[in-house]
């Protein structure tokens, strides 16, 4: 298999998905999986979900025409339709956390038990570490855990689909230099399908991904980080798919510490994920994806210029230019971190701002603090907010 056979994948599973999410569209209808408006969500009209359906056959096509016909193959696509029915079932009828999870974790055990496992890793300094049995529940957990990453960031249009494609472009490239073509192969039909829903979930979304959607790319991705990266013995395995995934991992990170600090259950949606708070602060639905594209994007690149900047020789030695061309795009990166940080620390200027709104008229409600934070941001112009005038009327 060769970058070829990766771009014809890519193209054809991109076509299967854009064809065929308007018919998953109809048959969500018909079968009633439609979200509807609530307080959770960003959407403003019942959608049709079951998009998830759509990428799976464009995932069934394009990997049966060019990834090899190998045991690991036939779990991996076999996993995908398990995962797939499961999310389509609880996108129609919503089923129980627990019935969830046991269906991703049935999915993830039939590509483990085929041989997509982690069996030992390379650390910088620590060197090869065998994990033995061990490899087998936690390659499990770790894909259960990447479904559920996904799962948590599709809260708004276009936004889990578009990080997965971006992520699976980088994962294409990486796991082709690793010399692992079918990994390779594969990441760009999770690319090619997640692009071709996208067409029809970019805000204004004419159909979502559902869970069906979420779960079959956590699943896929998690199946290319370890066949891809973690399974060969190169020292930056683990970095990578760090870096990739670090905007979706981060957001659930951070939504589930919140959860737990409070002592609400975890699988129970709530507000506070990065795209949530972006919207709160007057963001469009456009906007907010387009910052977290962008923010990705960054850390993709990022992974993919630690693999190919020959920032060392052979002996181990830092090359110079080199280093300072990886320092530059690392810097890049983490300024887009900086930049997304910075506009959700606008949420601690609402926090004031609406202290001191309350404090000057009592009866100011959500959506007037809100309308007033939103204006502000839009203009740049805004009265100063100091705690110590918190106990009465604002002042300029």
């Amino acid at each position: 298999m060769t970058g070829t056979d990766a771009l014809l994948a890519c193209a054809a599973a991109f076509g299967v998905a854009a064809l065929t999410t308007p018919l998953a569209a109809v048959l969500a209808s018909r079968v009633g999986a439609v979200d509807q408006p609530r307080a959770r969500g960003l959407s403003e009209r019942p959608t049709p979900l079951l998009g998830g359906l759509a990428m799976l056959a464009a995932v069934l096509v394009a990997g049966l025409i060019w990834l090899p016909w190998d045991s690991e193959t036939r779990a991996i696509l076999l996993a995908a339709v398990v995962i797939s029915l499961v999310g389509a079932i609880d996108d129609a009828i919503e089923l129980p956390a627990f019935v969830k999870l046991l269906g991703q974790t049935a999915a993830a055990i039939i590509p483990v038990s085929a041989g997509v496992k982690v069996n030992n890793i390379t650390l910088p300094l620590a060197g090869a570490v065998d994990f033995g049995w061990v490899g087998v529940p936690l390659t499990v957990i770790g894909l259960v855990a990447l479904m559920n990453v996904v799962n948590f960031s599709d809260g708004i249009d276009g936004l889990a689909a578009g990080v997965c494609s971006i992520g699976a472009v980088a994962f294409s490239v990486i796991a082709f230099d690793l010399d692992r073509a079918a990994a390779g192969v594969l990441a760009a039909i999770v690319a090619g399908a997640a692009a071709g829903f996208l067409v029809h979930n970019f805000p204004p979304a004419k159909v979502f991904m559902g869970d069906s959607g979420a779960n079959l790319l956590g699943l896929l991705l998690g199946c290319v980080a370890v066949q891809g990266t973690l399974k060969t013995n190169a020292v930056v395995a683990v970095v990578l798919p760090l870096l990739i995934l670090a905007a979706p991992l981060l957001d659930t990170g951070f939504v589930v510490a919140k959860r737990l600090r409070y002592g609400r259950p975890i699988h129970v949606a709530d507000q506070n994920h990065f795209h949530h708070r972006l919207a709160r602060v007057g963001m469009s639905p456009r906007r907010t994806v387009a910052y977290l594209y962008g923010w990705t994007f960054s850390l993709a690149m990022l992974a993919v210029a630690i693999r190919f900047v020959p920032y060392t020789d052979e002996l181990g030695h830092f090359q110079p230019g080199w280093t300072l061309v990886l320092g530059l795009l690392g810097l890049i990166a983490l300024a887009a971190s900086v930049q997304v940080v910075a506009v959700l620390e606008i949420m601690g200027f609402r926090k004031l701002r609406a202290r001191q709104m309350k404090a000057a008229s009592p009866d100011s409600s959500d959506s007037d603090i809100d309308a007033l934070v939103a204006r502000e941001i839009q203009t740049g112009e805004w009265d100063a907010v100091r705690p110590d005038q918190l106990d009465g009327p604002a002042s300029p």
